[in-house]
């Protein structure tokens, strides 16, 4: 009888409860920290409730990488009814979660593999997904993880922030650059290379009609890979959520549509008006 292997990630995931559960994948939530109080992402407190506590405060909290300590705690727990710990973790180029999930898995034998997805958000999951697709087929640990570290490279991850005062607030544009960009209407495209975040085009006009043209420009190309594709936002009105899910749906590319919102840990960083398309190429990016 083969191993017992378990899949794990990071609550930055932002995958659904009903996919957690659907695909049988543990999660370890980040910290998310507002003054003397610490809550765990999507467990003790959700993105609206965290934007509620940044209306009424103005600030935004800190978010905290999972400790060593966690990690051990929660690896052992996983161990107890499993042989392998598959976990995979936000970027290394965005957080010090996968330095520690390193540091703790040294104690345990070589039964804890980790997968660095250099990605953030569904970024990640679908990494993980494939992961579950591939462990259900019967492969190894060793196996999973060495498909998966190639497959991270082909992933393509990519957000338009219709307000940027999120970023502002977080020091990650200056107040000046935030007020232009506000008033000419300017949409930055945030994308994920390298395991690191860097700004792409900017579109200009109404967040709606940017988001049309960017999900025709980015799904423009003969080498995506048509299995899966994430359609994630931040907290978005409905309407506009509905029409980018309805355009990508329109393209009839893909298999598998699936829509998510984002958790604590991104939203803060990004703010409610945020929607991206997360998908996978044929060829490295």
């Amino acid at each position: 009888m083969g191993k017992k292997v378990v899949l794990s990630a990071d609550s930055t995931c932002d995958l659904t409860p009903e996919l957690f559960e659907k695909y049988n994948i543990s999660r370890l939530p980040l910290y998310i920290t507002f003054g003397e109080e610490s809550f765990r992402d999507g467990i003790e407190i959700t993105p609206d409730e965290l934007y509620q506590k940044v209306k009424e405060t103005g600030v935004l909290p800190k978010t905290s990488a999972v400790s060593v300590g966690d990690f051990i705690e929660y690896f052992e727990k996983l161990l107890e009814d499993a042989d392998q710990i598959i976990h995979f973790s936000l970027s290394s180029g965005l957080s010090c979660t996968y330095q520690n999930a390193v540091l703790a898995a040294a104690d345990f034998n070589g039964r804890v593999f980790l997968v660095d997805t250099l990605n953030l958000s569904t970024g990640e999951a679908l990494t993980i997904l494939h992961a579950a697709e591939l462990l259900a087929a019967g492969h190894t640990a060793e196996e999973i993880v060495a498909d998966c570290e190639s497959y991270v490279k082909r992933v393509d991850a990519s957000f338009i922030v219709d307000n940027l005062e999120f970023l502002r607030k977080g020091g990650r544009c200056s107040a000046l650059a935030a007020l232009g960009a506000n008033l000419l209407s300017i949409k930055p495209c945030i994308e994920v290379g390298g395991g690191k975040m860097d700004v792409g085009k900017k579109y200009r006009g109404k967040f709606k009609a940017v988001l049309q043209k960017y999900i025709e420009e980015r799904l423009a190309s003969d080498d995506i890979d048509t299995s899966r594709i994430f359609v994630t936002h931040a907290g978005c009105a409905d309407d506009v959520v509905e029409a980018a899910y309805q355009a990508v749906l329109d393209t009839g590319l893909f298999s598998e549509v699936l829509q998510t919102r984002a958790g604590c840990t991104i939203s803060s960083h990004c703010g409610p008006d945020t929607l991206g398309i997360l998908f996978v190429r044929n060829r490295e990016i």
